[in-house]
């Protein structure tokens, strides 16, 4: 089973390949793949979309790199295979990006990514540091992870999906903030598990274990 990184010059690839190849190797699973290459990514079976920066910039990275994205929405609207975004790579599942500009996602979960506006005026942003997970609904990618496990999360915007059945879990910061979601063969984080220890290590090796 190869599970491929998606790398079009959004942020440091290095910490995320170590932690899913760790998680891979302890799990029996096939090599972790960081690449651009279209065609690697049509042979995929589990498809990993980081992402760090602004989403329109994310956006047009992916789109410049040709064939990739035709790739990719094949893998997974046709294909069915697993995929996992994480920061900007999962606010690129939705309809519709409001960072600078309005921007189109893959709309795979519909709803749009908007600043965070805290209300409590004394909390920064962006959303940067250690945060509790709240579970709102039972998923396979969660098992194991629990209400108040720790999760590390950089943003200044957050997804707000149109159906609460997506929403998997959130994090308070001044009131509610999308923090996983997920439907069909598609799960997203907003914080970065490669960084987040435990909580974060779980939720790889139950991805690479996720058969939808």
């Amino acid at each position: 089973m190869t599970t491929i990184l998606i790398d079009y010059d959004s942020g440091n690839l290095h910490s995320a390949q170590k932690a899913f190849q760790r998680m891979a190797a302890e799990g029996g699973h096939g090599p972790v793949l960081v690449t651009a290459d279209p065609d690697a990514v049509a042979r995929a079976e589990r498809i990993v979309l980081p992402g760090d920066g602004a989403f329109p910039a994310c956006r047009r990275g992916l789109q410049a790199i040709d064939g990739l994205e035709e790739a990719l929405i094949d893998a997974v609207e046709n294909r069915a295979v697993p995929f996992l975004g994480i920061c900007v790579g999962m606010q690129m599942l939705t309809t519709w990006g409001r960072e600078y500009e309005d921007v189109r996602g893959f709309g795979w979960v519909p709803g749009e990514v908007t600043r965070i506006a805290p209300a409590d005026p004394a909390l920064k942003v962006p959303h940067m540091g250690w945060n509790d997970l709240v579970i709102d609904q039972a998923h396979p990618v969660l098992s194991g992870i629990e209400t108040g496990d720790h999760a590390y999360f950089v943003h200044s915007y957050a997804m707000q999906p149109t159906e609460p059945a997506h929403l998997l879990a959130h994090v308070d910061y001044g009131g509610p903030v999308t923090a996983i979601v997920g439907t069909r063969n598609v799960v997203g984080a907003q914080f970065h598990p490669e960084k987040s220890q435990r909580a974060g290590l779980r939720l790889i090796a139950n991805f690479l274990d996720w058969r939808p």
